[in-house]
Order: C-alpha cells, then structure tokens, then sequence
C-alpha cells in the first residue's frame, strides 16, 4: 500500500478522497442526516487546498521543509476552494438575486439587490446536479445553456428552519414557463405568497380575502393600483411627483388634463390634496367580466385582476372531485406538475389510462401575488405554484440602485440592509 502511495502521491488522495465523499453521501443519506452532506468540503480542505488552519488552538511545530507550492499551483488551488464554497453556500445557504420588475413596487423596488435565504424553508437538492458553477440557467458568455440533463435527480428538499407562511416574501421558480428547461432552472419570480395550502383565495373589487377575511397586511407591505386622475388649469409635474412622492408609473390620460398613475394609499392621498386635482378614482374590472388571460382560462369562470374565485389552493394528500367543469383549475397540477397522464374521451376523464373521478395531490401549493396589483404577473394569471418550484425567502435588501437618479443619489441609502416585509 505504502508503494502505491508512493507512486501515485496526490492522485492516490484524490481518488480515495472521490470514494470517501460518495462513501459519506450514501451514510447520510440512509440516516437522512442531510446537513452533515458539507463535510466533505472540510476533509477537502484539510487534504488539499489548506486554506483555514484547522488547528489553530495548537502550537506550531516546526516542520520539516516542504517543497514550496509554485504560483500558479496556489491560485488553482485558491480559485477551486473558492468556487466551491461559493457554489454550496450559493445552492444551500443564501443567494443573492435582482429585482427586475416593478410587480413588488413599493414593497420591494427595481434595482434592490436582494439575499435570500435557502435554509428558511429548507435548500433543494440540485436536479440538475452537472452545471457551469454561480449561473443560473444561460452561461454568461455564448448564452448557451449552463447545465447539462444527463443527469436529472428527482425533488427532494432539506429540512429547513421553518415553512411558508403566509405574506412571506417568496423567490419561485415561475411554473408556467414553457421552454422546456427543469424546474431548478427556470426562470426566477419573487412575490408574496397570500395564499398557503388549503386557504380559500378571493378578490371582491380588489380587495383579496383569505379564508373568508380582509387580507392581513404586515407592516411595511405597500400596495399599489392603477388609478384615474384628472385636473384642471395646471397639469401634474412628473419630476415633482417622482422626487417628492415616488410615483413611477404612469402617463397621460386621453388629454393632457387626465392621468393614469399607479399609486399606493399614500400617494393617493396626496395627490387628492393637491389643488388642481378633481378627481382619482381606482380603476377596477367589474364582477363577472371575464378575461382570457386570467387563470384557469375557461369561460365557465367569469373571473379578472379586480373579481376572482373564491379557490382553494391544493394541499398534499387532499382528495378533490374532479369535473370537465372544473379540470381547467386541476388540470395543470395533474399532468404538468405531478406528471401523470391525463386525457378526456367522450367527456370522461382518464389519468394514467384509468377513469378518474377524484384526485389525490401528491405535493403542497401556494398562491402568490405582487404588491403592485394591477402591474404584477402572478397566480391570478397562472395558478398554483408547486412545493417543489420553491427556491428560497427574501430576507433583505443589501444594496438598491435607482437607475433614473443621478450622481450619489443613484444609491438609496436608505434601503441598504433593510429586511424585507
């Protein structure tokens, strides 16, 4: 043994390291011990990269010289213990992420830089374990695709600090993409999650009801919606109403005395101060009109942005009916996300080539919405979002970037390092 060391030195580590990591990964496995999975990266270190001294309390002896590392030997091994501990930090612990759009405005602003939190609710076991490391979907480069499918492990998720809740600030992967890419690499959404398994969903002229009840805002949530302002004399200043009141969306009307301003409770209270204001009223979408972009999409349902449901949202283990009436509502749970087989013959329903009068959700769901309710795409236009589509919780804001600002107020100071509400 010893003469086999001898002659393959390192690559005798390297191999007996590779067996011991699977070795290890089956045993923690088997006791779904699954936090301990991180040793491996310890034992790496200690082996090879020797990065942290893992006997600090000790003191140093002196040590017979060893051959001195070349330069370029030490930032290989630098950059490797870097890319490692970032990728497992990036996939287990905490991830930062952007915000893109307005649909959280003014909770959550464009251009926060945010962490989310992966333990919050538990990290996803990878499905797509083989990928270019710290990118999500598309290299940086080319915008080839970053993964490979070679290798597709089924959904498994970690024990995590606690479960969703509701008015959580969520980060999903969004269910309705249609490209074709796995569910972990989707593309990112975050919203607020209003709706936990087995609440009842409803909007009655805007106003969202869980189980029955006014939705219950947590301090610091900012809703907004679009309304319709109209003036006389004098128009609207738009540097005065960004500068002063942070109004961001919106534009002229059907003439230069009518406005469509998206607003929160605040802002419109200001604006219906102003003197040469005659009227804000909020646009909503009557009861009973329906709209083919709303989800389920079904013209038995009379439902849109302002007057939806009442729904239920699905939990795991819950047995429900199912109709040709109601199948548009399930009908993506069945076959797109729980990946049975589903067909209608003559107005009967089969899954997986059974007639099928009942179903029996094999995973949890939620409902999610945007702050900004009439500039938001979320559940009211696609659904339910499955458990196995959760990434992680919005804990904080460490940096926000005002694009339209200038100089240092570009940075808003006031922003950095707020927790997310």
């Amino acid at each position: 043994m010893r003469k086999i060391k001898k002659i393959l030195g390192t690559s005798f580590k390297v191999v007996m390291f590779i067996i011991a990591t699977i070795l290890w990964s089956i045993f923690v496995y088997t006791i779904s011990g699954e936090w301990l999975y991180f040793m491996p990266l310890i034992a790496g270190d200690i082996l090879f990269w020797e990065t942290i001294s893992w006997q600090f309390w000790k003191k140093k002896k002196e040590k017979k010289t060893k051959k001195k590392k070349s330069e370029v030997r030490n930032w290989i091994d630098a950059i490797g213990f870097a890319v490692i501990a970032a990728t497992i930090l990036r996939t287990f612990l905490i991830e930062a992420y952007t915000i893109p759009t307005s649909s959280m405005e003014k909770s959550m602003l464009i251009g926060d830089f945010l962490f989310v939190s992966k333990t919050a609710y538990g990290p996803r076991v990878p499905m797509t374990p083989i990928a270019f490391p710290l990118v999500h979907h598309t290299m940086p480069i080319g915008n080839g695709k970053s993964y490979t499918e070679a290798i597709k492990l089924p959904y498994h998720r970690m024990k995590g600090l606690g479960e969703i809740e509701r008015n959580d600030c969520v980060v999903f992967n969004w269910p309705a993409e249609t490209l074709g890419r796995p569910v972990d690499k989707k593309e990112n959404y975050v919203k607020r999650c209003v709706g936990v398994p087995g609440d009842k969903i409803e909007l009655i002229d805007a106003q969202l009801m869980v189980n029955d009840a006014p939705q219950q805002e947590p301090e610091g949530m900012k809703k907004q919606w679009h309304y319709n302002v109209s003036t006389k004399g004098t128009g609207l200043n738009p540097n005065i109403l960004y500068e002063k009141y942070d109004i961001t969306e919106g534009g002229y009307g059907r003439n230069k005395n009518e406005y469509n301003l998206t607003l929160t409770n605040e802002s419109r209270d200001a604006i219906q101060s102003f003197t040469n204001v005659t009227s804000v009223e909020r646009q909503y979408e009557q009861a009973g009109v329906y709209s083919d972009y709303i989800f389920p999409h079904d013209k038995n349902y009379k439902w849109n942005v302002d007057n939806f449901g009442p729904i239920t949202v699905p939990a795991a283990g819950v047995t429900v009916s199912i109709t040709s009436e109601n199948l548009s509502i399930y009908k993506d749970i069945i076959e797109r996300y729980e990946n049975n087989k589903l067909e209608v013959v003559f107005g009967e329903i089969y899954i997986n080539d059974k007639v099928a009068t009942t179903y029996t959700f094999a995973m949890d769901y939620f409902w999610m919405m945007g702050d900004n309710r009439h500039n938001s795409a979320d559940s009211r236009f696609w659904g339910f979002v499955p458990e196995n589509h959760i990434v992680g919780k919005a804990l904080f804001v460490w940096m926000s970037w005002d694009k339209n600002a200038k100089g240092l107020k570009k940075v808003r100071w006031n922003r950095l390092f707020r927790s997310v509400k």
